[in-house]
């Protein structure tokens, strides 16, 4: 497509997974876009994810759903533990046709990066500090943090999709506070190898009430390891090494051979990460010219398990609207969000009860409960009934709604 048959420039802040798939679906509807990342170069790394039905489904129309590979397989397994190392065989929804699919992070984004046409630019080590809107287009002022040089452009549309704490967001849109807590802890790592005592692709799953420990595991590599934990206190989680509050939280009970093997293994890890919990909730993501994608606009925590998929998802339908309405950024920038926002808000709805529940049973009552689910899904010829119903049930055909299938 020639330069003067573009339909506008887009400055897309970010480039992970939302902002990748943005940028790719923007290219092929005929807009230009320029990414810039805050980062010195492509992050390579990252830890286990899943990617439901949806964002299967816009990663197949957006041609990179082959790059991108499954590491599922009828290989994995998975267990309850407890701290004493009695093991019961647990069913892995990943392991099932028709299941999620168990990815790193990393393979998403290397998936994305490979498919985004040569001539889309990036600009790493740069990030935006001011934006000014007019009725048809935003400047913005963008500063190299390497060479300590700034420059201001003006763009057709402004896509945030730079994380949680987008800057984006606090720039374009009214000071609120977006950010809802859940008051829950998270340390995550990659494993060099498999959890002493278990096979490669065997994963585990330490639950008690206010904490957890879980290793996913993969077909073709070492797991990834997870805490989850309760607290009353998020800034004194992190006013100590990472370390020795995951320590704490499980605590002050014996650790036993299997838990400490998992907190030694998370403390020699050369990369790790540390955080909190929480949501971002808005009543709007578009003003103006900037529109807000991904977690920037509605980080569903990892215990909706749909980040990913709700990423790729909302990139490919933003791009899609954008061509179907043509000349009209603000009708398609609405179009998009009344589209996605039903979507978001019943991941975010169900991550808040059966998704943090089903990571981190908050109590002991949950915990029970949680049990016998487990018992239930093992147990000879109705696990499998169970498995199926699950997998069909009104919250996984949700994870799975192709939500931007009829406009495809």
């Amino acid at each position: 497509m020639s330069p003067s048959a573009k339909a506008g420039r887009a400055l897309v802040v970010g480039l992970g997974i939302s902002g990748m798939a943005t940028a790719l679906r923007l290219r092929q509807a005929g807009w230009e876009p320029v990414v810039v990342e805050r980062a010195p170069a492509r992050r390579s790394g990252g830890y286990y994810i899943v990617l439901f039905g949806s964002g299967i489904a816009s990663a197949r129309r957006l041609g990179v759903l082959e790059g991108i590979g499954d590491r599922g397989g009828p290989q994995i397994a998975l267990y309850d533990v407890d701290r004493s190392g009695n093991r019961r065989p647990r069913v892995n929804l990943g392991s099932l046709a028709g299941g999620p699919r168990p990815l790193l992070r990393g393979d998403v984004e290397r998936g994305l990066f490979a498919a985004l046409p040569d001539d889309v630019e990036i600009r790493f080590s740069t990030v935006p500090t001011r934006i000014v809107q007019d009725e048809s287009g935003a400047y913005v002022r963008l500063r190299d943090t390497e060479a300590d040089t700034t420059l201001e452009e003006r763009f057709d549309l402004v896509v945030g999709a730079d994380g949680m704490r987008s800057t984006v967001r606090g720039l374009a849109f009214e000071p609120k506070r977006y950010l809802y807590p859940l008051n829950y802890m998270i340390g995550v790592t990659l494993l060099d190898g498999p959890v002493d005592g278990f096979g490669l692709s065997e994963g585990l799953i330490l639950a008690e009430p206010g904490r957890s420990a879980w290793v996913f595991p993969f077909a073709d590599r070492a797991p990834s390891l997870l805490f989850s934990y309760r607290t009353h206190d998020v800034d004194a989680e992190f006013g100590r090494p990472s370390a020795e509050s995951i320590r704490a939280a499980f605590g002050p009970e014996p650790t036993g051979p299997l838990l400490e093997g998992l907190l030694a293994r998370y403390e020699r890890a050369p990369d790790s990460l540390f955080d909190s919990v929480q949501q971002v909730r808005m009543p709007s993501w578009c003003r103006g010219r900037v529109v807000l994608i991904g977690d920037a606009a509605w980080c569903m925590t990892l215990y909706s398990g749909m980040g990913v998929s709700a990423g790729i998802a909302g990139g490919e339908l933003l791009g899609t609207m954008l061509q179907r309405h043509r000349g009209d950024v603000s009708g398609a920038l609405r179009a998009w969000e009344e589209r996605m926002r039903p979507f978001v808000r019943a991941q975010q709805d169900s991550a808040l009860v059966t998704g943090r529940r089903m990571f981190t049973p908050l109590d002991r009552k949950e915990l029970i409960m949680r049990a016998g689910v487990s018992r239930l899904m093992r147990a000879p010829g109705l696990g499998k009934t169970i498995c199926r119903k699950l997998l069909d049930s009104k919250d996984m055909r949700a994870k799975n709604a192709d939500v931007a299938a009829p406009w495809a």
